[in-house]
């Protein structure tokens, strides 16, 4: 068993595990989120090779579309 923290809570795992194959387990699709371990944001390329390992701390960030361009700050005035 390894501990671990992700996303601010206490996590155990059988061992060490597969961050791809962590997020495949969540049903999450590896393409829609940011993955900061460690105080390092990794390559997206890094997402699938990269191990989790016993005290790492993890931080998983879904990526969210919506809004309006006046959301963003971003609009122009029509007249």
């Amino acid at each position: 068993m390894i501990r671990l923290v992700i996303n601010g809570k206490e996590v155990e795992l059988a061992g060490p595990t597969r961050l791809g194959v962590y997020l495949a387990g969540l049903g999450v699709d590896p393409r829609g989120v940011a993955v900061e371990i460690n105080g390092r944001i990794l390559d997206r390329a890094e997402l699938a090779g990269t191990t989790l390992v016993e005290a790492d701390v993890v931080e998983i960030v879904r990526m969210v579309g919506g809004g309006s361009e006046r959301d963003l700050g971003t609009y122009s005035a029509r007249t």
